[in-house]
């Protein structure tokens, strides 16, 4: 039988004072030399598991093999000497993600469930991870075990939206980590995806928090860890502060930074900075030798490293574990939605029209009626074969969760853009050298060298609804010339029209239009219209097109033509460069 007993005022302070005594207890720190190991994780976009739904091939890398290399450090160095920390960005980019999210409401998000599993210390939110919107979010947040840090978003009162911090105890010493998201959000992603926050930047906010903590707190190490990119350090990158803040805190250990799926360290003799990149192709690895007399820490010596992760190697009982998710996730990615009499590639679009493109213009222009589209290649080289297109594929054709927004823009706005978009993409072109903005560099993985474009090739954005050629001979700014609309009529400078793109894209994503004049503090005063997620829109078109075909996508009537000039010149160059950017298609 239980006993239950009442709690008298004479036994509450020898119960509180026996609390504070075993609490001192267990915190005290004996003397000695302890070698605490940090492994970090960023940009998992979804790369839960080592397979891949069609075709039975295996994924080069998954969480199931960072568990797996985890796993081998706590055995090494002892599960005492061992943090775990994620740097955000997990919850967007693959069937598994999409499917715990939006399909598979019901059941905890396999995200929250895989990284209890790994043990887990502290989890970051990234910007893609809020762009899942509230429901999504908010609903790991209630799952996760491991505390889910944001301490720069926050509510109208000043308060933190999720968790800010959290301390962890490793050999009696304690780790005080703190969290942030990206800064830039409000500028990329619709308001209602985070309503009820606010977005602080991190250089004004980083260093007041860490003095607070530490005064609080007394903590024997202190970690930042940011969804920032590591940026260049000259202060001018709201999305990538990582150096910036590197170079500006004081009290901190070390420094985690992800975002922009870059690998990177650097110490300075006091801290170090770490960005294990992306994909779960390497971890971040920070090793804190700490050496504590009287009880105090007396010194620290902190150093740094990229561990490439062997992807063959997987955590099999892990694997076993989340079988079952797996084959759900499978069973849903094989569904089929549609039939192409032609593949989709995306390497074709930075030559002139692809069919690729002239999908995309095509649905975002037939969805919305609005007069003229933009959108960009989102993958590098990705194709889709004709034949039976599967649920697996609407992801190749478009792997984000972007919905389309409708902005009205004059002709001149709208010309101007595109000066922009395509000043990324070519350069002044006379026979010699490049037409595209490629350069021969060392891959960050591999140092191999190869051809490689020197921007972002999902911020090359090409014009549907227009009839317009790019003069690859004129002089940045001077290269769009707008003959017409697509159906014939005249386009004008001094009219607005309404121009569909995507969320990212009319939130600030990618800059265009900001350098293209538009003024983004007022861009509310242009949205006209919000419609569902691209790759839903993608989705329904394929359920009321039989067979999507060349002519179904290619309408010139509705998407325009647009082409680089003059041609003798440009094709040949192009040609060229597309060789020397993908050697192994020619």
């Amino acid at each position: 039988m239980v006993k239950f007993f009442k709690i008298t005022r004479t036994v509450l302070p020898l119960l509180a004072l026996l609390g504070a005594s075993m609490l001192a207890a267990s915190a005290a720190t004996r003397d000695g030399e302890f070698s605490i190991h940090v492994f970090t994780t960023g940009d998992v976009h979804g790369r839960y598991f080592d397979e891949l739904y069609t075709g039975g091939r295996v994924r080069r890398h998954s969480l199931l093999a960072v568990s797996a290399a985890v796993e081998n450090a706590r055995k090494q160095y002892g599960r005492d000497n061992v943090i775990l920390i994620d740097a955000g960005d997990a919850l967007q980019g693959d069937n598994a993600a999409y499917y715990f999210s939006y399909v598979d409401t019901a059941s905890v998000h396999l995200f929250a469930r895989m990284t209890d599993y790994m043990k887990y210390d502290a989890l970051l939110v990234g910007n893609h991870d809020v762009e899942n919107g509230h429901a999504v979010y908010d609903r790991v947040r209630k799952s996760l075990s491991a505390p889910y840090l944001a301490g720069n978003a926050v509510k109208a009162d000043g308060s933190p939206y999720f968790d800010s911090r959290t301390v962890i105890e490793r050999q009696g010493l304690k780790f005080l980590i703190l969290g942030y998201t990206n800064a830039n959000i409000k500028n990329w992603l619709s308001p209602e995806l985070w309503s009820g926050m606010s977005f602080l930047f991190l250089t004004r906010c980083v260093q007041a928090d860490v003095d607070r903590a530490v005064a609080e707190i007394k903590p024997d190490v202190v970690i930042v860890a940011v969804h920032s990119g590591t940026g260049k350090g000259n202060g001018r990158e709201l999305e990538n502060q990582g150096l910036d803040l590197f170079r500006s805190l004081k009290g901190v250990d070390a420094l985690i930074c992800a975002h922009d799926h870059r690998t990177f360290v650097e110490c300075d003799g006091r801290k170090c900075l770490v960005n294990g990149g992306s994909h779960c192709r390497n971890v971040g690895h920070i090793t804190l030798n700490l050496k504590v007399k009287n009880g105090d820490v007396a010194s620290k010596n902190v150093n740094a490293e990229i561990v490439p992760v062997d992807a063959l190697k997987v955590d099999k009982k892990m694997k076993r574990r989340f079988a079952k998710d797996f084959n759900a996730v499978k069973t849903f990615s094989l569904r089929k939605v549609g039939e192409l009499s032609m593949p989709l590639v995306t390497r074709t679009a930075y030559r002139g029209m692809s069919d690729y493109m002239n999908f995309l213009h095509t649905v975002c222009l037939g969805y919305t009626g609005a007069d003229v589209s933009f959108a960009a290649p989102l993958s590098y080289n990705n194709s889709i074969e004709s034949g039976d297109v599967l649920y697996n594929d609407l992801l190749s054709i478009y792997p984000y969760e972007n919905q389309l927004f409708v902005l009205t823009m004059t002709g001149e706005e709208i010309r101007r853009y595109l000066e922009v978009s395509y000043g990324r993409w070519i350069n002044t072109y006379n026979g010699e050298g490049h037409i595209l903005k490629i350069e021969n560099k060392a891959d960050e993985r591999t140092g191999s060298r190869h051809w490689s474009f020197i921007f972002r090739p999902y911020n090359f954005d090409s014009a549907g609804g227009l009839n317009y050629t790019v003069d690859v001979t004129a002089d940045a700014g001077n290269r769009v010339r707008i003959a017409s609309m697509a159906d014939g009529t005249a386009f004008d400078p001094d009219a607005t029209y309404k121009v569909v793109m995507t969320s990212y894209r009319a939130n600030g994503g990618g800059y265009l239009l900001q350098e293209a004049g538009i003024d983004m503090s007022r861009i509310g005063e242009r949205t006209v219209a919000r419609y569902p997620q691209v790759r839903d829109l993608i989705y329904d078109f394929f359920g009321k097109h039989e067979v999507v075909t060349p002519e179904s996508i290619g309408d010139n009537t509705i998407i325009g033509t647009w082409s680089f000039a003059p041609d003798e010149l440009a094709s040949p160059a192009l040609v060229g460069d597309a060789r020397l950017l993908f050697p192994q298609f020619q």
